[in-house]
C-alpha cells in the first residue's frame, strides 16, 4: 500500500523486497538449526543492546484517540545510534494485543528494548523499506493505516502501538529487530456507559516577586524584587500560555491570589529595584499585565475558581518547623482570610477558599491539622501518600477523614504523566497517550461503576508542559469514556466505602520533600519582623500605609515557590526586615551631647525627630536619672510625657529637673508605644551638676560688689586727671600771652582779672595782703574724671 506508507527518499520495489526475503530465508536456514542450539541468539534474546541500536522517535499520532472510521497517522524519526551503517531495513507498525489493566501500562511504558516474548509481531502493511540508514543521520517517516486494518475490539480498549526497525549491518547479515518505540492507542468507538468523572486542576502559580517596600507616591506603588514577572507574562511565556490554553479547557482554576496582586500592581504602575534604590517600570510590561488579567477574567467568568491561602504557603514546612516557632499558625490565618477578597476584587468572581494543597499532596497528621487550622475542610492529597493498595481498581477522589474535613485524593500517575522535559514531540506524545491510556484504563477497571478521578499536575508546569497537558485534556473531548467535573463538585461526591481513609503516618513523610523543607529560622525571622510590625503600626496615624505590604511580604516568605531556592529565600527574608528597620529608624531620638546642670532646678530637653511622611502618635517619652538622689526628673527617678511628631518634623520635650548635690548622672531617653513595649533604641547622655550653696552665693555677690566699688573708683580718679590737665594746659596759654606783651592796667586793675577791692572805702588794715594768704580769683573745682594714679576720697 503505496498510498499508506511514505518515507522521505525511494524504497524497493515490491518483486525486490520478496526477492530479497526469499534469500534472506534461504541463507538464514543452515545458520538457524546451528542457533536452536545456542540459547541467546540477537533476536531471540530479550531486550538486548543490539534492538536499542536505532532509536526511533514517535514525534506525532493522530488522532490520539481515534474511533471507526478513523485513520491512524504516526510520524517520527529514524536515528542510527550503532557504529555501521544499517542496510535492508523495513519500518513496521506493531499493535496489541489489548491490555486490561494500569500495571499492564506501566510496564510496557518502562520497557526500552525489543521483546520478542510480549511485542506484538508486525503488521503486514504498511512498510516501509529503507535501502540504507547511515550512522547518525536522522530520517524521517510517516505511516498511515486505517483504523479498520488494526484488528481492534468492537468494545473498545487500550492498545499497544509500536514502531519498529529491522535491517542488517555489515557485521550480522540477517535482518533482527534494531530499534523500537512504543505507545498506546485507547479506542472506544462507542461511549462507556457509566463514564469516569475527571476533574483537571489547572495552576496559576508563581513565585515571589514584590518586596515590602513601596514607592513613596499617592498610590504606594510596588517594589518589584525584579522584572522577571513581565516575561511570564508575554505571549509565549508561561503564564500566558496557561491562560491562552486553558480558556478553551474543562478544568478547574487552581490560583494563588499573590499572582493576581502582583499582576494588578504592575498593571496599575510598579517600580523595580535599581541598585541601592528603584526605578519605574516601563510602559510595555505595565500593558502586558493589563493585557493579561483581562484576559484571565474573560476566561474564569462561569468557571469554578479554586483560592489558595494568599502566596501559598508551604503546609508541610509549617507543621514541621513552623509549629516550634510561637505565632507562625497566625501567618496561614491572615493569608487565608486574603485569599477571596483578593480573587474576588479582581477577576471579579467568588472564588472558593476551603481547599489546601500541600507540596506534592503528601500529608500526614501535623500537615492535616495545620491545613485545616486556618478554615480549610478539604484537603488536596495524592494516591502515592494516601494509599489503596488493597484495591484492584481506581476508587473516587473523596475520601472522609472525619471532623468535617475531606481529603480530595488525587492520582499520581495522572498528576504526575507531564512532569519533566516536554520540549521534545516524540517526549509530549508518548506522555499524551499514556495518560488517555490511563483514563480509558480506570474507566474500564469498573465499567459498572461512575467514579471520580482529580488529576493534580505540577504547581508551575512550563510552556511546553502546559501544551502537553492541554493536548491531553483535548483528546478527551469527546467524552467517550470521560467527562469533566469540578474541583468543587469532586470533593462533594460520594466516597467509595472501601477506600482508605487513613492518613499517614509521620515516619512516612517523603525525606525528598523534607529535605526541601523551609528551615525553623525561616519562621524564626517572620515571627521577629512580626513582632516588629506590630510594635511599629500602633505609632502609627495611617498604619495602611505600611501594614498591608509588609504582611503580605510575610507571608510571602513561607511560599511553598522557595522550595529548592534556600539561598533566594533567606535573601528575600532580609530585605523584608531592612525594609521595615528603615521605617522604625525613620522614628528616632536625636543624639544629645552632654549637659552642664548649674542651680538648683532647670529643664532638660529630648527631641524626637520623624523622618516618615505620616505623623506618628500614640508615643510616651521616658526619661530616667540613674542617680536620683543627685538629680530628679520632675521630683522623681524618672518621668514620662506623651508626644506626637508631625511628618518630616521634629519635636523637643523639656522634662523639669532638680539638683540636690554635685557631681556626675547618667541620664537614659527611652520611646515606648500606649501599652509600654519600648519602641527603637534608648539614648543616654550626661549632666553635670554644680549645687549653689547660700554660702557660695554671698561669697560670689561680695565678689561681685567689689568689682563694681573698684570701677567706680578708676573712673573717678580718670576723672579728676583729665580736670587738672585742662586747668594746666589753661594755665600755660595765659603764662604764653604774657610775654608776648604787659597787660593793660586801669583803675580797676589788670584787663581779664577781677577788679581789685578799692581800699579808700572803710579799709582799716594796713593795705597789704600777706603773701601766703591765697588769691581771691581761685578756680572753681573741675568735674572732669580724674587723672591716672589721682586717688579719690569717698
Amino acid at each position: 500500500m503505496a498510498e499508506a506508507a511514505a518515507f522521505q527518499g525511494t524504497g524497493p520495489s515490491p518483486a525486490r523486497r520478496w526477492l530479497r526475503r526469499t534469500l534472506t530465508v534461504a541463507v538464514g536456514a543452515p545458520l538457524l538449526a546451528g542457533l536452536l542450539h545456542n540459547p541467546a541468539p540477537a533476536q531471540a534474546a530479550a531486550d538486548t543492546p543490539v534492538s536499542r541500536t536505532v532509536d526511533v522517535a514517535i514525534d506525532t499520532l493522530t488522532p490520539s484517540a481515534p474511533v471507526e472510521g478513523d485513520t491512524v497517522t504516526v510520524t517520527g524519526t529514524l536515528t542510527n545510534r550503532g557504529k555501521r551503517t544499517i542496510t535492508d531495513a523495513t519500518v513496521n507498525l506493531r499493535v496489541g494485543p489489548r491490555m486490561d489493566s494500569r500495571s499492564e501500562i506501566d510496564q510496557v511504558a518502562r520497557r526500552k528494548g525489543f521483546r520478542s516474548d510480549s511485542d506484538p509481531r508486525p503488521l503486514d502493511a504498511p512498510e516501509i523499506d529503507i535501502a540504507n540508514l547511515p550512522v547518525g543521520v536522522p530520517r524521517d517517516f510517516r505511516i498511515s493505516v486505517p483504523v479498520s486494518e488494526l484488528d481492534l475490539d468492537d468494545e473498545g480498549g487500550v492498545y499497544q502501538l509500536g514502531v519498529s526497525l529491522s535491517g542488517q549491518t555489515s557485521d550480522a547479515r540477517w535482518d533482527r529487530v534494531l530499534g523500537i518505540e512504543r505507545t498506546f492507542l485507547p479506542y472506544q468507538p462507542e461511549p462507556t456507559a457509566k463514564r469516569t468523572q475527571l476533574t483537571y486542576l489547572w495552576p496559576l502559580i508563581s513565585s515571589a516577586h514584590i518586596s515590602a517596600d513601596t514607592a513613596s507616591d499617592e498610590q504606594q506603588s510596588a517594589v518589584f524584587q525584579d522584572d522577571e514577572l513581565a516575561e511570564e507574562l508575554r505571549p509565549g511565556g508561561r503564564l500566558d500560555e496557561m491562560v491562552s490554553l486553558g480558556k478553551d479547557l474543562p478544568v478547574t482554576w487552581v490560583i494563588d491570589p499573590d499572582l493576581l496582586a502582583s499582576v494588578d500592581a504592575m498593571a496599575n504602575g510598579y517600580r523595580v529595584k535599581d541598585g541601592t534604590g528603584h526605578a519605574a517600570g516601563t510602559e510595555p510590561n505595565r500593558k502586558l499585565a493589563e493585557r493579561w488579567l483581562g484576559q484571565l477574567e474573560a476566561a474564569v467568568q462561569g468557571r469554578k475558581v479554586v483560592a489558595l491561602p494568599f502566596a501559598d504557603p508551604d503546609l508541610a514546612s509549617l507543621a514541621h518547623r513552623g509549629k516550634a516557632v510561637p505565632g507562625s499558625l497566625k501567618h496561614l490565618q491572615s493569608a487565608t482570610a486574603l485569599a477571596g477578597s483578593t480573587v474576588e476584587t479582581i477577576l471579579h468572581v467568588q472564588p472558593a477558599t476551603d481547599f489546601a494543597w500541600p507540596v506534592d499532596g503528601a500529608g500526614d497528621p501535623s500537615i492535616m491539622a495545620v491545613a485545616t487550622s486556618a478554615g480549610a475542610r478539604k484537603v488536596i492529597a495524592r494516591s502515592d501518600s494516601i494509599q489503596d493498595d488493597d484495591l484492584s481498581y481506581t476508587p473516587t477522589a473523596a475520601r472522609p477523614l472525619g471532623g468535617g474535613t475531606t481529603a480530595v485524593v488525587s492520582d499520581a500517575e495522572l498528576s504526575t504523566a507531564f512532569q519533566g522535559d516536554m520540549v521534545r514531540a516524540e517526549t509530549s506524545t508518548l506522555a499524551v497517550q499514556e495518560f488517555l491510556a490511563q483514563t480509558l484504563a480506570i474507566t474500564l477497571e469498573q465499567p459498572q461503576d461512575r467514579r471520580s478521578v482529580v488529576v493534580a499536575p505540577q504547581r508551575q508546569p512550563s510552556v511546553s508542559q502546559a501544551q502537553a497537558m492541554a493536548a491531553a485534556v483535548r483528546g478527551l473531548g469527546a467524552k467517550r469514556w470521560t467527562e469533566p467535573l469540578d474541583l468543587v463538585a469532586a470533593a462533594a461526591a460520594k466516597p467509595d466505602p472501601d477506600a482508605t481513609t487513613a492518613v499517614p503516618r509521620a515516619g512516612q513523610y517523603p525525606k525528598k520533600l523534607r529535605a526541601t523543607e523551609l528551615p525553623v529560622d525561616a519562621f524564626r525571622d517572620m515571627k521577629t519582623t512580626g513582632d516588629e510590625l506590630d510594635d511599629f503600626k500602633v505609632i502609627l496615624s495611617d498604619a495602611t500605609r505600611v501594614v498591608p505590604p509588609i504582611g503580605n511580604a510575610i507571608n510571602r516568605e513561607m511560599s511553598t515557590s522557595w522550595r529548592g531556592r534556600t539561598t533566594e529565600a533567606a535573601i528575600y527574608r532580609v530585605d523584608v526586615q531592612d525594609v521595615l528597620q528603615r521605617l522604625t529608624k525613620s522614628v528616632v531620638l536625636v543624639d544629645k551631647s552632654d549637659l552642664t546642670l548649674s542651680g538648683r532646678s532647670a529643664t532638660i530637653p529630648v527631641t524626637v525627630q520623624n523622618r516618615l511622611l505620616q505623623d506618628v502618635e500614640g508615643l510616651v517619652l521616658r526619661l530616667t536619672s540613674s542617680n536620683g538622689t543627685r538629680l530628679k526628673v520632675d521630683g522623681g527617678t524618672s518621668a514620662e510625657l506623651p508626644i506626637t511628631v508631625r511628618a518630616g518634623h521634629s519635636q523637643s520635650v523639656k522634662f523639669p529637673a532638680s539638683a540636690n548635690a554635685n557631681g556626675q548622672v547618667s541620664m537614659t531617653a527611652q520611646l515606648y508605644t500606649a501599652d509600654g513595649t519600648p519602641y527603637g533604641t534608648s539614648m543616654t547622655f550626661s549632666v553635670k551638676v554644680s549645687e549653689m550653696t547660700p554660702t557660695v552665693m554671698l561669697v560670689i555677690a561680695g565678689g561681685v560688689l567689689l568689682l563694681v566699688l573698684a570701677g567706680v573708683r578708676m573712673y573717678s580718679q580718670r576723672k579728676r586727671l583729665a580736670a587738672r590737665a585742662a586747668e594746666a594746659e589753661a594755665r600755660a596759654e595765659a603764662e604764653a600771652e604774657g610775654e608776648d606783651g604787659a597787660p593793660e592796667h586801669t583803675a580797676a586793675g589788670t584787663v581779664g582779672a577781677p577788679a581789685a577791692k578799692d581800699t579808700t572805702e572803710g579799709d582799716t588794715s594796713d593795705g597789704a595782703g600777706h603773701p601766703s594768704d591765697p588769691d581771691a580769683d581761685t578756680g572753681s573745682e573741675s568735674g572732669d574724671p580724674s587723672g591716672p594714679g589721682e586717688k579719690v576720697d569717698r
